[in-house]
């Protein structure tokens, strides 16, 4: 009997959610906690990123229910607003960063100039050579920056939105598992250009990574992620056609 009652009161909750915009937030959150966890229980491997795992499970647990994506963001958008928050945040490890900052600015902005377009030609390159359609290489063009940022410039320049956000959150996953051991097999050992590379080629995803290393990675590695946003976004719409036509 209490079984049943247990089960009634679990379903009634999910009908109260369900139609609730605190579906998408309550899921959103419970999904990142239990990705923590497991995250702390594989001894923060990268290959167990919590980014990436709470994307899984918040896609399977919205397939099973068969609950809209539109639902769901109702909720999720609270979380999303405080994307802008967070990212302003980042000035101030930076700011603490100041000294080491006016040193290096002179061979940041060469690393910013060579990372992004290396970003951007590769990827349009490679995929042309897989056969992709310009539509598709449209949304792949602006991967390695922020989200908003990427759709924004992938709407622009006749992408995908939806497409380009999908690859921005792989790229940024990639380079959080993969970036420590590419980075050591290259010989970089200097903490702020590691951090910066991370923020360049990884953005949002890849700069919370180096947080958890030290926070003058993660200053640096946010000082990537904007640069190269405001560099992309102006770069795409200019570059994107040169390519199409030189390839």
């Amino acid at each position: 009997m209490n079984s049943h009652l247990s089960m009634g009161k679990l379903d009634a909750i999910w009908v109260y959610l369900a139609a609730s915009p605190l579906l998408g937030l309550t899921l959103t959150l419970v999904a990142y906690l239990i990705a923590l966890n497991v995250y702390a229980r594989a001894r923060h491997n990268p290959l167990a990123n919590p980014v990436l795992i709470a994307v899984a499970i918040v896609v399977i647990a919205l397939k099973l229910t068969d609950t809209p994506y539109r639902v769901y963001f109702e909720g999720a958008q609270f979380v999303h607003f405080l994307l802008g928050p967070a990212t302003v945040a980042l000035a101030l490890p930076l700011y603490r960063q100041w000294d080491k900052l006016r040193r290096t600015a002179l061979p940041l902005l060469g690393g910013l100039v060579a990372g992004s377009l290396t970003a951007i030609v590769s990827a349009v390159g490679i995929a042309k050579l897989l056969g992709a359609t310009p539509q598709t290489l449209a949304s792949i063009a602006p991967k390695s920056v922020t989200t908003p940022i990427a759709m924004a410039v992938a709407e622009k320049v006749g992408g995908i939105p939806s497409l380009t956000a999908v690859l921005v959150i792989s790229t940024g996953v990639f380079g959080a598992v993969t970036a420590r051991w590419i980075l050591n097999v290259v010989g970089v050992r200097e903490t702020e250009v590691r951090g910066f590379a991370i923020g360049v080629a990884s953005h949002g995803i890849g700069t919370a990574r180096a947080f958890q290393v030290s926070e003058e990675m993660g200053a640096f590695a946010g000082l990537g992620m904007g640069l190269n946003g405001v560099f992309t976004a102006f770069v795409v719409p200019v570059l994107l056609p040169v390519l199409l036509r030189w390839i």
